[in-house]
């Protein structure tokens, strides 16, 4: 009851702009003094206040009734790319809307347009481009309209919108196939390593202690028994399947870049890899900072990407937590710039089981792009993104 009462005023406070402050503070000023000095100069300032809030009161009136449809086509481009939008304002009272003003926000700027007078059921679009310069998230909206006075004095905002995201991902270079994966999965590809319990049938063996007798293939070994007439067991053995499972983990600390623009350039580097796992029908997780995501829907690791900020949750963090997200990984991917010291790879990596294929990448712009080993790991050093392809040709396979 209490609260509900509080929002009433707030709301009614809230239509008081700056200016209608001031005179309403002018106004009353002025009254006090003028009860200890006499001055008419100061009667008619304090009149002229209390006019001017008397003359904008009624264009509070009256009640804005419309429908706003914005339109953004498309919502996910790469970045340099543009965005075709438009707000359609739809009068849905019964009378004639007054001119009045839409407010509509673009990320760090507002688009303001003037509505003309639209009748009952008439429709007024505005249209305009939302440009891309880099990787991010753009919110559009809400759209509010204001109706008040000339002088701004009073205003009353209406939000017939929610808020609307351009999602903006970075530029990403083509890649070839990142290779086999090492998941056992239904939909595995057979290898020539065996395996004692998985789904691809290979042959026979005889038994030896430690095997499970559930993989005991009873009616060979009774044929076997009969044939040589001693007693011989029988195993069933298995060709493992395997699938990959592509999990990338870009560091988010702000310490360990000595450019932002690293840091960006990692972000396009998880993006191609990415958008090469879903070419290839591979299963993607991407973790960094606050931000992860994790399976097949190519979309979700790519909008987790655009959302990616620098913070302070660093490398190991970050792969601790792709571990609990993504168990099943096979190529794990570790981005980072030239400040991070060797050891945190290394760390980030034990997080993961031993037969993960790691690549630690450590972005750097003022570097040479190749390729090193360390700690039994190849380590790709790049400078550009577009030598990312090359590098990934040498390593990932």
């Amino acid at each position: 009851m209490v609260d509900d009462v509080l929002d009433r005023v707030r709301a009614l406070l809230g239509v008081v702009n700056p200016l209608g402050w001031m005179l309403l503070a002018g106004g009353v000023l002025c009254s006090l003094l003028l009860t200890h000095t006499h001055w008419r100069e100061l009667a008619v300032v304090a009149a002229a206040c209390l006019l001017l809030l008397l003359l904008a009161l009624p264009f509070l009136l009256g009640r804005t009734s419309v429908r706003v449809a914005l339109v953004l086509d498309p919502q996910r481009v790469v970045a340099g790319q543009s965005v075709a939008a438009g707000v359609e304002v739809t009068n849905v009272a019964a009378r004639r809307l007054l001119p009045t003003l839409l407010e509509l926000p673009v990320g760090e700027t507002v688009h303001r347009y003037g509505l003309p007078s639209l009748g009952a059921g008439a429709t007024h679009t505005e249209s305009f481009t939302v440009r891309t310069e880099r990787r991010g998230v753009i919110a559009v909206g809400p759209a509010t309209t204001r109706r008040g006075d000339p002088l701004s004095v009073f205003s009353r905002d209406v939000e017939w919108t929610g808020v609307t995201e351009v999602l903006v991902r970075p530029p990403m270079v083509p890649l070839e196939s990142l290779g086999a994966g090492l998941l056992r999965d239904l939909e595995g590809v057979e290898t020539d390593a065996v395996s004692q319990s998985d789904l691809a049938f290979h042959a026979l063996r005889e038994y030896v202690p430690g095997d499970d007798l559930r993989h005991v293939h009873w009616r060979s070994s009774a044929k076997a028994t009969g044939s040589a007439g001693e007693s011989q067991l029988l195993v069933r053995q298995y060709l493992d399947t395997r699938r990959s499972h592509a999990t990338i983990v870009v560091d988010d600390a702000t310490d360990a870049w000595l450019d932002p623009q690293d840091y960006e350039t990692a972000m396009s580097v998880a993006a191609s890899i990415a958008v090469r796992a879903v070419i290839d029908d591979v299963e993607t997780s991407f973790v960094s900072g606050a931000q992860a995501a994790s399976g097949i829907d190519g979309n979700l690791t790519l909008d987790a990407i655009c959302r990616a900020v620098p913070g302070r949750t660093g490398l190991v963090a970050a792969a601790r937590r792709a571990a609990a997200v993504a168990g099943d990984t096979s190529l794990l991917f570790l981005l980072s710039g030239p400040e991070t010291p060797f050891e945190s790879f290394q760390r980030a990596a034990a997080a993961f089981p031993p037969e993960v294929r790691t690549f630690p990448v450590v972005v750097d712009a003022t570097g040479r792009t190749r390729v090193t080993e360390a700690g039994g790991m190849p380590v790709l050093h790049l400078t550009a993104r577009d030598d990312l392809g090359p590098l990934l040709r040498w390593s990932v396979r």
